[in-house]
């Protein structure tokens, strides 16, 4: 494992041995400043020789992989898993704003009157692109990096949905011919409920994958039922169990790819574009494992460097619930908060710490000063443990970390 390493001023240097680190912290030359990745930063006077180092970025849109190397060793590589949280957040804020307004309240401008700017993006996609910028600002404080290699991919819906479709087909869709799409799915379904077989009787479209996870209004994606299994359906008590294929995270990359560029661009100086099938045609000549972390090293185009072993796991987590009182009241009307204190006996939800030995975060915290822990892959360590018995490593900052030792030769 490398420990990466800054100068007094904070620039990054090349990173060293663990056993150099180790001396130069004895010897008080250098102090700690990050646990994870380990970073010292040298308190005398430095340049310190720097050598080309490229970074590659497999951008994604629910995973980022990044590999930094050298022409002989990988100095760093992670995968980043994002949040896919944030539009079922935003609806549920929608939800109790317009509740807000029905109980006539002074402080919540009408929604007509608080628009955001023509050409902003979605704040899922914005949050997305946030946290690339980021993580590539990340990895060059710590490493003297270069020149930053992003793939980009431009996907094609009707292609992933019809691989055999060229020319003038493209226009002429499943709907031609009818009025629009409901009635196109009225006869594709011969006007019978999928689910029943009722045929005289009320008829409704219904979303097979609903359009909050992700759902399109493409014909694959709705089907015909009666008003009762509808109904049944949105209850709970009835399942359709046909599966179709979402397209949502293609279409985040369609969105974000140009502008991911343009940002980094203006931010650094060296930055490049491949694309996915280039990526591909040499991690097979390359004989490698496919992974995202993998692909970042194939775009960091350094094929005779070394592979590191140790792999770096971000995932970014929600900072603070802005949320104050819980949505329905309880009994005698008062409304509970649902905010618990954000720092309890010195420690904060998603801060790693030490326990019988074991590290872990803490997932859910309780004023009593009883805490929930678990691994970074979700395995639950205990359910309620003591602030007492715990031992903090490093606190949160937006980003929970690990690291796991795989083996990445080739196949």
């Amino acid at each position: 494992m490398f420990v990466y390493v800054l100068n007094k001023n904070g620039e990054a240097l090349m990173p060293c041995k663990e056993r150099k680190a180790r001396l130069l912290l004895k010897e008080g030359k250098a102090k700690i400043v990050n646990r994870t990745p380990f970073t010292i930063q040298l308190l005398y006077g430095s340049s310190g020789y720097k050598q080309p180092v490229n970074l590659g970025v497999d951008a994604g849109s629910k995973y980022i992989g990044l590999s930094a190397t050298t022409e002989k060793k990988e100095l760093f590589k992670a995968t980043v898993e994002l949040r896919q949280d944030i539009p079922k957040l935003l609806d549920s804020r929608g939800t109790q704003r317009r509740s807000r307004r029905n109980r006539k309240l002074r402080y919540r401008p009408a929604r007509f009157n608080n628009r955001g700017k023509k050409g902003k993006l979605a704040p899922s996609i914005q949050h997305k692109i946030d946290c690339h910028l980021t993580m590539i600002k990340k990895v060059c404080g710590i490493i003297p990096v270069e020149n930053i290699i992003v793939e980009t991919a431009e996907f094609d819906p009707h292609k992933l949905k019809n691989p055999s479709i060229h020319g003038a087909e493209y226009q002429h869709g499943d709907a031609e011919g009818f009025y629009n799409v409901k009635a196109a799915v009225l006869n594709r379904d011969n006007y019978t409920c999928q689910i029943c077989g009722a045929q005289n009787t009320q008829l409704e479209v219904h979303h097979i994958r609903f359009q909050s996870q992700g759902g399109s209004n493409s014909m694959e994606n709705l089907t015909t039922l009666c008003k009762d299994c509808h109904e049944k359906i949105h209850k709970g008590e009835l399942k359709f169990n046909k599966k179709v294929k979402s397209f949502k995270h293609a279409s985040h990359m369609n969105i974000m790819r140009k502008k991911l560029v343009e940002l980094l661009k203006k931010e650094f100086d060296n930055v490049f574009e491949t694309f996915g099938y280039l990526t591909k045609y040499n991690r097979e000549k390359l004989g490698i494992n496919k992974s995202h972390s993998n692909d970042a090293f194939v775009i960091s185009h350094n094929f005779n460097a070394k592979q590191t072993n140790v792999e770096f796991l971000f995932r970014k987590v929600r900072r603070h619930n802005r949320q104050i009182h819980k949505s329905k009241p309880s009994k005698g009307g008062k409304r509970q908060r649902t905010q618990s204190a954000y720092i309890v006996n010195g420690f904060k939800r998603f801060d790693k710490v030490g326990y019988n030995g074991i590290k872990c975060f803490i997932t859910g915290k309780r004023s009593s000063g009883y805490f929930q822990l678990k691994k970074f892959d979700g395995t639950i360590i205990s359910q309620g443990v003591s602030s007492k018995k715990l031992k903090l490593l490093e606190h949160v900052k937006g980003w929970i970390v690990d690291w796991s030792i795989g083996n990445s030769s080739p196949t």
